[in-house]
């Protein structure tokens, strides 16, 4: 279990707009790669996203689903993401606050500094942090999908 370095979208050090062709080739040329990196079983591990049209768009979800398949959690996905379901994934009911929390320690001025400063508080990360938080994540599926004794591959 871990955590995938975060990516920035960026052009030429200025912020862009996520679109759903910028998100592909994020996939593709990023995530991908890093999950080969971790040498993660791609049959056991499950993709989520939130409805943003970059990552429902039919380009989007044509490179997902064989990525994971049938791991998907997601509006168009194979498991559908319930609505208003935002503090559903482990990165928003524990990572990003943890990050936060940890990162603004340093007080960061720039972009750069952030940039430096998250993967190193990533890699701070204890594993058995990693694992209560995905056993919490399964308690919550089991919520949401209500099936008290459903078993979800993590």
């Amino acid at each position: 279990m871990g955590i995938v370095d975060p990516y920035f979208f960026e052009e030429e050090g200025a912020t862009v707009t996520v679109t759903s062709e910028r998100y592909v080739e994020t996939l593709r040329n990023f995530l991908r790669p890093q999950l080969r990196i971790l040498r993660v079983n791609m049959e056991e591990i499950w993709f989520q996203q939130d409805g943003a049209t970059a990552h429902t768009a039919r380009a989007s979800m044509t490179l997902v689903r064989p990525m994971f398949p049938q791991h998907v959690v997601s509006r168009f996905g194979d498991v559908p993401r319930p609505p208003r379901s935002l503090d559903l994934s482990a990165c928003d009911f524990f990572l990003w606050g943890y990050l936060k929390s940890k990162v603004n320690v340093r007080k960061p001025r720039t972009v750069d500094d952030l940039k430096v400063s998250i993967p190193e508080e990533i890699a701070t990360v204890p594993q058995e942090m990693f694992v209560n938080v995905m056993r919490n994540f399964e308690e919550r599926l089991r919520t949401v999908y209500g099936k008290k004794d459903a078993i979800f591959p993590m």
